[in-house]
């Protein structure tokens, strides 16, 4: 079973988390995620377990558990399904645009008159509210 492990304090490195897991049962492997540019711990990491049952034991007593002072989130790591992460993702731009931000009219109309900022209703909106 693998094993996510969260909150970690930053200078505990793999050996010392191997160490804490172990005392539950076997340890198959143990990665503590680093930041790929200054390799220091990101504060998290994960924990393989062969043994379902082990690993589920040292889940439930080690969530929520104290280590050099932080609390540290222990929980079963689920894969994210194929495709789930943005490849080739640039962002956005900073042209502007229209739409909503310009006052332009809103594409699908609506009952207000045809431009999403305007249009013909009196009523007084909740911003106006005093509390």
């Amino acid at each position: 079973m693998n094993i996510y492990v969260g909150s970690l304090p930053f200078d505990l490195d793999e050996e010392e988390l191997k160490e804490i897991f172990e005392e539950y049962g076997e340890v198959s492997t143990v990665k503590v995620i680093t930041d790929k540019f200054t390799g220091k711990s990101r504060g998290f990491g994960f924990v393989e377990m062969p043994d379902v049952e082990t690993a589920k034991k040292a889940i439930e007593d080690l969530n929520g558990a104290e280590i050099d002072g932080r609390t540290i989130v222990v929980n079963e790591s689920v894969e994210k399904p194929e495709g789930s992460r943005r490849s080739n993702f640039r962002g956005g731009d900073n042209r502007g645009g229209g739409g909503y931000n310009k006052g332009n009219s809103y594409k699908g109309g609506n009952k207000k008159g045809g431009n999403y900022r305007g249009g013909g209703d009196n009523r007084k909106s909740d911003r106006s509210k005093e509390y």
